[in-house]
């Protein structure tokens, strides 16, 4: 697993602690109508702390010394992962606005709070067609090179 595909494995498992902690949040404010409380907080540090440390012990395990780093390929993989993410955000956001649209009408509005939501899903999405992308051409490229 080379430097790129270890990148990719962190935004990934990133999007994953995220968006566990994205929906704790939605169901504890709309759903429950509380806000959440510092002592809930605790599983999340603990996951972070574990995530960290797995980062840390994926990062300084190194590949064959033989191989390189990173090379031509691996930056045309993160150009086009880029490239996609990218697009995935303005789909995200049009289909966004779309739905807003549909449910509360021409005349409505959405609360600030919720647009944070909006906002902060959409980026966990485009992190999440990122590294998609990056293991998905990464694994392409392994298997063209059998």
């Amino acid at each position: 697993m080379n430097r790129t595909q270890k990148g990719a494995m962190m935004t990934l498992s990133a999007f994953l602690l995220n968006a566990a902690f994205l929906g704790y949040l939605f169901i504890r404010i709309f759903v429950l109508k509380s806000l959440p409380r510092v002592s809930d907080m605790a599983p999340l540090l603990l996951a972070s702390a574990a995530m960290a440390t797995w980062w840390v012990a994926l990062s300084r395990k190194r590949q064959s010394p033989a191989e390189p780093e990173a090379d031509e390929r691996d930056k045309a993989i993160l150009k086009n992962a880029v490239l996609a993410s990218f697009i995935s955000i303005l789909l995200f956001l049009a289909a966004t606005v779309l739905v807003l649209a549909l449910v509360l009408g021409e005349a409505g509005s959405v609360p600030v709070y919720v647009l944070t939501f909006i906002l902060f899903g959409v980026c966990l999405a485009a992190g999440l067609v990122y590294s998609v992308a990056i293991l998905i051409q990464c694994e392409h490229e392994n298997n063209d090179g059998r």
